[in-house]
């Protein structure tokens, strides 16, 4: 099988989000292969390389998002007329305005003019079914609205599909994009009557941010990745994320009719609430809202969505993805790092706390440091030992924040139970002398403990539990479906609870190493590389089995399900059967002519 594997700022990246799990999901499935077409985040990204890519990976086509040289394709004026009514009709379904109050042409192009053009075909009841659209509240705070009407996911896909057709018959749309057209367009479904009240009080700034936005999010729709020779000769389609990566598979699907499947580790539009919270609330709607509808395309169009997590589960359906179309699948972990430190229930000290991640405001250190200031009353010699580096200026900041905090905590004791001038707290980084790897950080202490006030699924906490250690969590994301009554849970933000938690642990070994045990044992179940791969190569074989790319075809003429059909693989000449055998089994053995795709091999003299 050859599939498409669509990624955004990952793989193959040598940095990157999902770059491991994709990494060991194309070395799991050698028997396919992949054609990679991933998009880049930053130049720094590009430099760094990509990783050593297996012999099974045919392909790699790469496009950078965080910037874009002007094509210079100079619009028509027929096509300029089109890619305003596209963009006015995407600007209003995102405002939530009405289409016909923005230009006189928005009624004939919602009435079918692109559709009508490259034949999009939408409004089935049961493909729309659920799909609903998302938007924000008049403050602009970032509610989700259920039961958006079919049409409007009409008018949304509409509009997309209709700047991709646009953007393919001319080469590219990124000056239009840029255009200050599309500035006074969106401004104009901003100001229409109808829109949301965000949007309606949006200024020049918020404008240009968002128009900003939108020319970047859509830059996929420039590429030419969508041709017979491109993402058109795959079996399939996979968007290891949501957002960008997933609109080349849409369009693929669109022009050369190839599945999708969508996997989300983490869903986009709740990553929007939890990193512009402090933007305006014209852009954080607006945005939203595009977010949103484009999840809800993505799932209305995806032939099976897979997500990381039941909590990520969740906002998928709220989003508007179909129920029977959703999948459970947790990432995979690669057990045999950490199989010595969990066969080995014995720990370096058992009075050492761990704690293991990125340094960042999101894992709440601050409050673990209180908590252990808690802890220490109760038992004095306890140890905490911090084990992550800073990622980006604001984490570095918060690491520098963390260090002064724990100074003035736990300021240099001249007696008790540590050498004078040593801190009960140690902030330190994997590949040094004492912790060269990641199970040395877990087999270091007795118990782990995790105090993000926001966490998707919870990596650090598998290896933990990978290792055989008692935990100590905060109730975030999905904390209590990876724990499984295996580890200690107790709420975010709240140091006293979480000192308690690791007093009770501290105080008992026998606990700590039941619950260990009981760790190790359910994440070998359940969050392995190999029943990740399991997983991800059934749903392959379910999705191609039902949606055959009818575009390859063999010598007769007829369909073949793979791009690549078994027959190519056997190093013999295959012909049609005798007449007497076809016309014992029907007129297809007749027609039946499988492709030969290597030369013919000659027998031995022998075997004549």
């Amino acid at each position: 099988m050859r599939i498409g594997l669509l990624t955004e700022a990952g793989y193959p990246y040598v940095s990157g989000d999902a770059r491991l799990w994709c990494d060991r999901l194309v070395h799991g499935l050698a028997q396919h292969e992949f054609d990679v077409y991933a998009l880049s985040r930053s130049q720094r990204q590009e430099d760094e390389g990509w990783v050593p890519l297996p012999p099974n990976v045919r392909r790699v086509r790469t496009a950078p998002l965080w910037m874009a040289e002007d094509d210079e394709v100079v619009l028509g004026r027929r096509a300029r007329r089109r890619f305003g009514e596209c963009f006015a009709e995407l600007a209003a379904v995102l405002c939530g305005a009405a289409g016909a109050a923005l230009s006189a042409g928005s009624a004939a192009f919602s009435a079918g003019t692109v559709a009508g053009t490259a034949g999009v075909r939408v409004g089935a009841a049961g493909a729309v079914a659920g799909a609903a659209g998302v938007t924000v509240g008049a403050a602009g705070a970032g509610g989700v609205r259920e039961g958006v009407s079919a049409s409007e996911a009409d008018r949304f896909a509409n509009a997309l599909y209709g700047l991709a057709e646009l953007a393919r018959e001319t080469g590219g749309l990124v000056g239009a994009l840029r255009s200050e057209a599309a500035v006074r367009t969106l401004e104009r479904a901003c100001r229409a009557p109808g829109a949301q009240r965000a949007a309606r009080e949006a200024r020049v700034p918020d404008l240009l941010a968002v128009a900003g936005y939108l020319e970047r999010a859509l830059r996929p729709l420039s590429l030419d990745w969508y041709e017979d020779e491109g993402l058109g000769a795959v079996d399939l389609c996979h968007a290891a994320s949501g957002g960008a990566a997933v609109l080349p598979g849409l369009l693929a699907r669109h022009f050369t009719g190839v599945p999708l499947l969508v996997t989300e580790y983490g869903v986009r539009l709740r990553t929007h609430y939890l990193t512009t919270p402090d933007a305006p609330p014209a852009v954080r709607s607006l945005l939203a809202a595009f977010e949103g509808r484009l999840a809800a395309e993505a799932y209305r169009r995806a032939e099976v969505v897979t997500a990381g997590n039941a909590h990520a589960r969740r906002w998928q359906e709220r989003c508007g993805a179909d129920r029977e179309k959703l999948r459970t699948v947790h990432p995979g972990m690669d057990a045999r790092p950490f199989a010595e430190a969990g066969e080995s229930p014995e720990c370096a000290d058992p009075d050492t706390l761990v704690w293991v991640g990125r340094v960042e405001p999101a894992k709440d250190l601050v409050s673990l440091l209180h908590a252990f200031a808690e802890i220490r009353k109760a038992r004095p010699k306890t140890r905490l030992r911090i084990v992550g580096a800073p990622v980006g200026p604001e984490g570095a900041a918060y690491h520098l924040h963390c260090r002064a905090l724990a100074a003035q905590l736990f300021p240099d004791e001249a007696e008790g139970p540590h050498i004078p001038g040593d801190n009960p707290v140690s902030f330190e980084e994997i590949g040094g002398p004492e912790l060269p790897r990641p199970a040395d950080a877990y087999a270091s202490g007795a118990v782990t403990v995790l105090s993000s006030v926001v966490e998707g699924f919870p990596i650090g906490l598998v290896e933990a539990m990978l290792s055989g250690r008692a935990t100590v969590s905060t109730d975030v994301g999905a904390v209590v479906e990876v724990i499984g009554g295996t580890g200690l849970v107790v709420p975010p933000r709240n140091p006293r609870a979480l000192a308690e938690a690791c007093v009770a642990l501290l105080r008992d070994p026998e606990r700590r190493a039941r619950l260990g045990a009981a760790a190790r044992a359910r994440a070998l179940e359940l969050f392995t590389v190999e029943q990740n791969i399991e997983a991800f190569h059934g749903i392959y074989l379910e999705i191609v089995s039902r949606a055959p790319v009818r575009r390859v075809l063999d010598g007769a003429g007829e369909p073949l399900p793979f791009a690549v059909p078994a027959e190519a693989r056997v190093p013999v000449r295959w012909s049609a059967p005798s007449p007497s055998l076809a016309a014992r089994n029907g007129p297809g053995w007749a027609t039946a002519r499988p492709v030969r795709a290597t030369p013919h091999v000659p027998a031995p003299e022998g075997a004549r």
